[in-house]
């Protein structure tokens, strides 16, 4: 992905989502642009307009943490349009080389150490997967799989969480609130793009993406990203129905780059009843039988 696109983009994108009132700017009249005017961050930033036009332009090499951190603030960026405007400048500058994830193809070429596939296994209460930025489904627990039974039933989905959310209609009934997970889905992989620029698998997905579905090209060009590590959402599992779901992501360690995602119910919620007859689902021959092994 060209970075000087992209910083000119995410900078544009970000300005004009800041309102003068919001900046304790007086809104003035005759306004031409949504948001702020450049001179104006220029000013909250304490740089001149020359300076930060540049930086607009695409052009990040060689600023100064100070001068990020300024424009951050100026912006009202939250924790991870801060860490995304960091790692474009670090992809500017050539420095990102070292904090770079490892490089992940395909799930056919990762297979997860043995230790990890019995801690999955042993998380009998809930689905529990691991995932990489691009959202490739690379190892899960037989709730999980089970959890994920329209992904894995269509070899086209490629056991790709946002293929399925684009492309599988399925995903329509699986996710009520479809609107927002298509929200999420594509400021995980616009996370990704700006923490790992050179993944070539994710410029491929995002440029199938955008070709084949507007839902994802629109809401690509929005550049939103975000942290996505706790939550609760909504689904609707073809066999035991609605399921309203806490999760909480964990970064590996011993993996960087990759995600290990836990799905749990409220006790004594109608969808704790649901896992359990998830997970009775699951034991029986058909609930896992399409599906292809990791």
């Amino acid at each position: 992905m060209d970075n000087q696109e992209e910083v000119r983009e995410f900078l544009t994108s970000r300005r004009a989502k800041i309102t003068p009132e919001q900046a304790g700017l007086p809104a003035g009249p005759r306004r031409r642009v949504p948001g702020l005017r450049r001179s104006e961050v220029a000013a909250l930033a304490d740089v001149s307009v020359e300076y930060y036009a540049k930086l607009e332009r695409g052009n990040l090499a060689g600023v100064s943490p100070a001068v990020l951190e300024a424009v951050a603030r100026a912006l009202r960026l939250d924790d991870a349009e801060r860490a995304h405007l960091l790692h474009l400048a670090q992809a500017a500058d050539g420095t990102d080389a070292l904090t770079r994830p490892r490089r992940r193809r395909t799930k056919d070429q990762w297979k997860p150490h043995r230790s990890l596939q019995w801690t999955l296994d042993a998380i009998t209460a809930g689905p529990a997967f691991v995932r990489n930025g691009r959202m490739d489904l690379l190892a899960a627990n037989q709730l999980a799989r089970a959890f994920y039974a329209d992904v894995y039933a269509s070899p086209h989905n490629q056991a790709n969480l946002a293929r399925f959310q684009f492309l599988d209609p399925a995903s329509r009934r699986f996710y009520p609130d479809w609107d927002l997970a298509a929200d999420v889905a594509v400021a995980i992989l616009r996370t990704e793009a700006g923490r790992n620029p050179h993944d070539k698998d994710l410029h491929d997905l995002v440029g199938e993406l955008s070709t084949r579905s507007d839902a994802f090209r629109t809401r690509w060009g929005a550049h939103n990203v975000r942290h996505h590590g706790t939550g609760t959402k909504r689904f609707h599992h073809t066999a035991v129905g609605e399921l309203t779901l806490a999760y909480e992501g964990l970064e590996m360690a011993a993996e960087p780059g990759l995600t290990l995602t836990i799905y749990t119910a409220e006790p004594a919620s109608p969808s704790e009843e649901g896992l359990r007859l998830l997970a009775s689902w699951a034991a029986t021959p058909q609930a896992l039988a399409p599906h292809s092994s990791d």
